[in-house]
């Protein structure tokens, strides 16, 4: 029995040893499998790499960082660079940005059509015949009022609907720009702006109400503005006019020479960057035909049909602030830069018109020819207007004395006949520049 009970304590022993060995065992295991996952997995056996870059560093990070790793030194070093990276991220985005507008800029000269299909949207199926219409309107500038912050703020002040006239001005022109002035007022027009090109003129808009701006000194600008002659102010308007244009304001560039009988906004279309006064006295002259040349020499073919039409005149014109009237304006103040000799009005309108051809990439620009019943040349208003019984009924938007030279005395006439009702004030005057010596224009 005794023997019986050894046996039995002597089994549970050794079994309770194989137990605490077999546990030993699992637990060494353990070990090794969590050096094995400690080792393939140092952070964790979920850890995702982008849950973990886009955890914030915080300074509590830093610290718990600079507590086990790094010296607060390291740690000072570390945050001043990484702030040092943030601000050099900024100002590379930046550049990036420039860049990127930069080269938009200058790829407008070349794959034209492709430009403006991204500007203007997606392609559009044609449609049935004779309900085609083509995108006539580019789309405006995004405003830059870095380009001049002073008059940006003076615009708007200025500017009605981001429109408004514009004029250059200097004391050889003081006369007719009292004329316009008043003209203007009794018109009600308020959105009127004089570009004063001497202290004259500026004293003379401040001491009448005039909104005015005189330009920030400019060397090249000024020798010309303060004595130049009438075309040489009229080639400095398109330097002038791009800083408004820039700006995102639409402008109706006005010579002094020009009468206002009626707000000119009320008549503008607005659906092409430029809006041009014509110098042409009839249909066919202002707004285009087929001239025929002849050539006996060539026997059958002696006929050539050409395409012709009086040219716009650059003493008023209404241009929208868009990528290609930027262009016109710029290739026109470069061409008068280069050519001294050249005439602005010539100039603009070879810009304007001239096709593509080989060596010369013409002007992608939408125009419009306005009508010259209402914004009326001086041959028109001189050699058929007045003579006519029904027409003289017409009361023009404005009256241009751009075919005569005795413009101070045919602008106050135009007053006279329209505003005060002297039916006979236009009567004196000759069609053309025929003045005796001892008239009243000599």
């Amino acid at each position: 029995m005794m023997g019986g009970r050894k046996d039995k304590g002597s089994s549970s022993s050794s079994s309770s040893v194989f137990g605490s060995r077999r546990i030993g065992v699992a637990i060494l295991i353990g070990i090794i499998m969590g050096c094995i996952f400690a080792f393939l997995f140092p952070h964790g056996l979920f850890y995702s790499p982008s849950s973990y870059n886009t955890l914030p560093l915080s300074k509590s990070n830093l610290q718990m960082g600079s507590s086990s790793c790094e010296s607060p030194e390291k740690v000072n070093r570390l945050k001043s660079d990484i702030m040092g990276l943030s601000d050099k991220n900024i100002e590379l985005k930046k550049q990036v940005d420039e860049l990127t507008e930069k080269l938009r800029l200058a790829d407008l000269g070349k794959d034209h059509a492709q430009e403006q299909f991204m500007v203007l949207g997606k392609p559009y199926k044609a449609g049935p015949f004779g309900t085609v219409k083509s995108l006539r309107t580019n789309p405006t500038v995004i405003p830059d009022e870095s380009a001049n912050p002073r008059l940006a703020k003076i615009l708007t002040e200025v500017a009605v609907r981001k429109e408004l006239i514009v004029v250059l001005a200097n004391t050889n022109v003081k006369p007719m720009l009292e004329v316009q002035v008043t003209s203007i007022k009794k018109s009600g027009i308020l959105n009127y702006l004089v570009v004063a090109l001497d202290d004259a003129v500026a004293e003379f808009c401040k001491s009448n109400g005039v909104h005015v701006y005189k330009r920030d000194p400019d060397e090249d600008v000024d020798v010309i503005a303060r004595g130049g002659s009438n075309h040489a102010v009229s080639g400095l308007k398109f330097r002038i006019l791009r800083e408004f244009l820039q700006l995102g304001y639409s402008v109706l560039l006005s010579d002094v020479d020009i009468v206002y009988l009626q707000n000119p906004f009320h008549h503008i279309y607005r659906d092409s960057d430029v809006e041009s006064m014509t110098d042409g006295h009839n249909n066919m002259t202002a707004y285009g035909y087929d001239d025929v040349f002849d050539e006996p020499a060539m026997g059958w073919a002696r006929y050539a049909h050409t395409m012709r039409i009086w040219v716009y005149n650059s003493g008023l014109f209404y241009i929208r602030p868009t990528i290609p009237s930027i262009e016109l304006l710029d290739r026109v103040a470069n061409r008068l830069a280069k050519e001294p000799k050249s005439w602005d009005q010539a100039v603009f309108n070879e810009e304007l018109f001239f096709p593509s051809h080989p060596g010369y990439n013409g002007l992608h620009i939408a125009k419009r020819t306005m009508d010259f019943y209402l914004f009326m040349n001086s041959k028109v208003l001189f050699k058929t207007v007045r003579k006519d019984s029904n027409l003289k009924k017409l009361k023009p938007v404005t009256v241009h004395v751009n075919y005569h030279p005795d413009k101070l005395y045919r602008m106050q006439a135009v007053v006279e006949f329209y505003v005060d009702g002297k039916q006979d004030a236009l009567d004196a005057f000759p069609d053309g520049s025929d003045w005796e010596t001892n008239s009243k224009g000599s």
